[in-house]
């Protein structure tokens, strides 16, 4: 015991210490919980089971239950629907404000600033916002549409099956376009300014300079920012929560509201956790890629 109270003292186990307490944080927090939804998705589970470890095994039956409702494929569609169109509205307009904002302009830092305020902002109360923006009889964004001609009635964003899961993808590209803004502003910050400089005077416009310069150059900012906006896109709740609750007939459902709707709704926890799993796996897939995007930048 004294020889460990000197190592601390001294300094040589110190380090060990730094790595050994936020290490045990996340098993303790993160890795436990994780295990224990994967047992869950092997196991039956319900209401009158959920206090105990001891409950029956049945191995897979629970995701072939949850790939054979009927109600799985188009929940998944919308979800694949939902996770590419906000992670595309995301970058394109994060991507644009980055650009626009390395132009130097009084005024741009402030301005800048403004956007973050989206990002900053809590989900359901990003919900609650767009719920008014949304309101199909008095909302903002049927009067702007109107008024540019775009539509002649109004639109019930929210209760209309054709539109409730678009109404939330708007949301959602609002809510990360502040966080896609950033993260790209810092790789364009990275990319010396002398090359454009050089290239200009070869006589290189502008478009030939951000699609042999700027892309390739942005290409492991670019990675690390659409991984991460499939991570968070996927653990998007608040938005479904606050705005469509899933509706109507399951057309703005997407698998990570479904798993909540299943385990606290119609207390399967059982087929709640497998759904569980599923997105796990495919949030591991985007955090490998994460990884492999950035590993050049690291190492550089």
């Amino acid at each position: 015991m004294t020889r460990l109270l000197s190592s601390l003292r001294d300094g040589k186990g110190f380090d060990i210490v730094l790595v050994a307490v936020p290490l045990l944080f996340l098993l303790a927090l993160s890795g436990l919980p994780l295990i224990y939804n994967v047992v869950m998705s092997f196991q039956e589970v319900d209401m009158f089971s959920l206090g105990t470890f001891a409950r029956p095994w049945v191995g897979l039956k629970n995701y072939i239950a949850v790939f054979s409702a009927p109600e799985t494929w188009p929940i998944m569609r919308n979800t694949a629907v939902f996770v590419v169109c906000s992670i595309a509205g995301q970058f394109l307009l994060g991507f644009g404000l980055a650009l626009f904002f390395t132009q130097k302009f009084p005024g741009a830092s402030y301005i800048r600033g403004l956007f973050l305020a989206s990002w900053v902002m809590p989900g359901l109360v990003v919900g609650a916002i767009w719920n008014w923006i949304l309101a199909g009889d008095f909302g903002v964004l049927n009067y702007v549409l109107k008024a540019l001609g775009i539509i002649s009635e109004n639109i019930f964003w929210r209760s209309d099956t054709n539109w409730s899961l678009w109404a939330v993808i708007i949301a959602n590209i609002w809510l990360g376009t502040a966080f896609n803004m950033i993260l790209l502003a810092v790789g364009l910050a990275g990319i010396p300014r002398d090359l454009y400089e050089a290239a200009e005077l070869d006589g290189a416009t502008s478009w030939q300079r951000f699609w042999t310069m700027t892309l390739p150059m942005m290409r492991s900012t670019i990675g690390a920012v659409i991984s991460l906006g499939l991570i968070f896109t996927l653990q998007q709740f608040d938005l479904f929560a606050a705005i469509t609750s899933g509706g109507p007939a399951n057309s703005s459902n997407v698998a990570q509201y479904w798993a909540w709707e299943q385990s606290f709704r119609q207390y399967d926890f059982a087929k709640g956790s497998t759904i569980s799993v599923v997105m796990i796996a495919v949030v591991m897939i985007a955090s490998i890629i994460y990884v492999r995007s950035t590993r050049h930048e690291v190492r550089g």
